[in-house]
This record gives C-alpha cells, structure tokens and sequence, in this order.
C-alpha cells in the first residue's frame, strides 16, 4: 500500500508540474493573494496565475456597515479581513466612507488639527492594505450609499449617520481604461487652463464615455464657480457627468497626484473611457418626494436599455434629502432603485450638492439631453440616479 501510495502521489506531482490545464482549474479556486504566492512556486504555476488572473475582470467590493473597536475605522478592518478573499488584483480603487467617524470623533475648535492627522492615518492604513501599483481615489462624505458584499442582488442600504464605507476594486478589464484625475484651484489664476483636460485624457479622448466629478472644500470662496470652470467645458452630448460635493478627498494615489494645501479647494474624480462602456443618468428633483415619484424616476432609467450584467448603480444624493426628506420613511430611493434594477450594487453619498442630469449614452440615442453647453449641472436638494456598464464580463 505504501508502494501504491507514492506512486499516486508522483503521478500527483507529475501533473501539478506539467499540465497547464489541470494546474490552471486548481488555482482558480483561490483568492488574489493566495494566487500570487501559489505563482512563486515555479515558471508553469507562474504561467497559469498569469492567465487566471487576467481572465478575472469582474469588479468586487468591500463593505463596511458595522461599527467596532474606535482604534481604526470599520472600513480598514474590512479591507484588512476581505482583502485575503478577494479574486480580483485591483487596479482602481474607489473607496468612500463617514466623513465623522472617519475623521475622528473630535467637535471642538482645538482639535481640529488632530482631526486632521487621524483623518490621514486612516487613509494612509488603507492604501497600504492595496497593491503598490494601484490608482486610489479615497473621499469622505457626510453620509454613505452601499450594497452589503455577498452579493450584487443584495438590499442597498442608505446609511445617513454612523459609521459606514465600502471600496470598489476594479481590475484591468478589456477594453475599459479607467483613472483618476484632481484639478486644484489656483488662487493666482482666476480662468482655468483647460489645456489640463487633454493632460487629464477628458478631452481629444473620443473613447470618453463618463466621468464622476468630485468637489472638495465647497464652502471656499470661489470655488462653485471653479466647478462650473470643470463641469461647462465637459457638458457634451456624448459623455455622462455626474457626482456631488464631498466633505473631502482623502487619498489619490496615482502617477500625477501631488500633495495640495488643506484649505485648497477643486475637483478629483474617475474617468471611464471604452467603447464598449453604456451609461445613463437621471435627475430626482426637488418634487420627488414620495414612493411614487421615486419609482417613476427609476423608470425613466429603466428605460435607458443599458445592460444589467457587469453595471453598477451610483446614488448622488443631498443630506437634505434621504429620510427628513420623505418624511421618516427612510431608504426610500435605494429601495426604489432595488425593485427596478434587482441585480445592480448601488454605492453613493450623501453630499453639499449634486452634478448630474437626464442623459442617456448608448451609441447615438438620447433620452433627454441637457439643452446647451449653458445648462446648468449643478444642483441642491436633489439626488442623481447613474448607471455605468463595463461590456460583457469574463
């Protein structure tokens, strides 16, 4: 028996070191960062990691809804745990969390400083959780939109106060370039120099198809007319803008980030450019106050005919909005959302102000398009409903 034994085992042996196929089925059961070690092990292992981890291109995502120890925030703890599981390397990472708990729990005047550092911290044990060579755009905001991980069919959750944030981990997928970009206001200048946009691949970029906007420091003098001087040159037909008004922006990790003032105001976000990306976008306006009216928005994005598969929601809201706002009936337009798109993860904010309108990208055909370069995509009170679609996933 232990004759027969060994030489089960050789034959085991001989095909974990010689047959890609068999290799290649064995390693795609594990998560990201057991692959990467299993790749160490020779050049064949190496070879099949390679070729796993390439046709992994779906995005995943960390939650954290659950507060715990105040030593660190529920989001590291759940990168920190969920990291090990996941079966993507991220490429793009787009995290958002409670600007309150996030920044420490500290009100007063004096301590506003030490705010600032925990704040920091936070940021700096979260990039260190991801991988050297990822882009990160990390912002904190008043209240949090997000879709418990397990999976995308599960109920989205607003979550106006308290701790709370997720991650979205995108990995490189065919077809699809995503990056980030922050345009800072300069106090010197008082007209931008939109030469930045073709730097920033927002412009002579006819694969562009959405960009998410992000405003920081909003209370500054100057700077809602800054975002005008970003949101105007961009209001094409062809491209979905949409985003809001965040507390701040805690990290930005990429080739050409550089560190700005603390009291500088000005605009980060995410590019999505390929030709197979679908999007669309509605606006909830002030009127929309009830279930009815909530539901009757989600089904002009209905409407839209963008694949469900591989799609992601974003929810744009005010704080003015949310359950003060439907009076007490709280998570009304996450659930609103849920019975239109049962299978599409919602993530979002609560902000100071929304960007966004009723625009529709799919090949040549439009919904309702804003009218002219001069429409206004700035808004209060109103909560902007997006979709963007990455192409058939692997």
């Amino acid at each position: 028996r232990g004759e027969r034994g060994g030489a089960m085992e050789a034959k085991g042996g001989f095909v974990l070191a010689n047959l890609a196929e068999v290799v290649e089925r064995v390693l795609g059961f594990l998560p990201t960062k057991a692959l990467l070690r299993a790749a160490c092990v020779c050049r064949l292992w190496r070879e099949c990691a390679r070729r796993t981890l390439r046709a992994r291109q779906r995005i995943a995502w960390v939650s954290a809804l659950e507060p715990g120890p105040a030593d660190s925030h529920a989001l590291v703890r759940a990168m920190a745990r969920e990291l090990e599981k996941v079966h993507v390397l991220p490429q793009t990472v787009l995290y958002i969390a409670d600007a309150e708990t996030f920044s420490g729990h500290e009100e007063c005047h004096e301590q506003k400083k030490a705010r600032k550092r925990n704040s920091k911290e936070t940021a700096l044990a979260l990039e260190k959780l991801l991988p050297k060579r990822c882009q990160v755009l990390g912002l904190v905001t008043p209240g949090i939109v997000v879709t418990p991980m397990g999976s995308s069919s599960n109920q989205p959750q607003e979550i106006e106060e308290g701790e709370a944030g997720f991650a979205l981990l995108f990995p490189k997928i065919d077809g699809v370039k995503i990056h980030t970009f922050h345009f800072s206001k300069d106090v010197k200048n008082r007209v931008f120099d939109e030469s930045k946009f073709a730097e920033a691949g927002l412009k002579n970029n006819p694969d562009l198809r959405v960009v998410l906007l992000f405003g920081y420091n909003s209370w500054k003098t100057g700077a809602t007319r800054f975002l005008h001087q970003i949101v105007n040159p961009l209001n094409e037909k062809s491209i979905i803008l949409a985003g809001g008004q965040v507390e701040s922006f805690t990290s930005l990790t990429s080739e050409n980030a550089h560190a700005q003032p603390g009291d500088a105001c000005g605009v980060v976000g995410l590019a999505f450019s390929g030709p197979q990306i679908q999007s669309a976008t509605v606006l909830l306006d002030q009127d929309v106050a009830d279930e009815r009216t909530a539901e009757a928005a989600m089904q002009r994005l209905k409407a839209a005919n963008i694949p469900e598969h591989n799609t992601l929601g974003f929810m744009f809201a005010c704080v003015g909005r949310g359950y003060r706002h439907y009076k007490t009936k709280r998570n009304m337009e996450a659930d609103a959302f849920r019975k239109f798109f049962p299978s599409v993860p919602l993530f979002g904010f609560f902000g100071h102000g929304e960007i966004g309108c009723d625009r529709i990208v799919t090949g040549n055909f439009v919904l309702r398009e804003c009218n002219d370069i001069k429409d206004d995509l700035l808004h209060g009170y109103t909560t902007v409903m997006t979709l963007i679609h990455l192409g058939s996933a692997k």
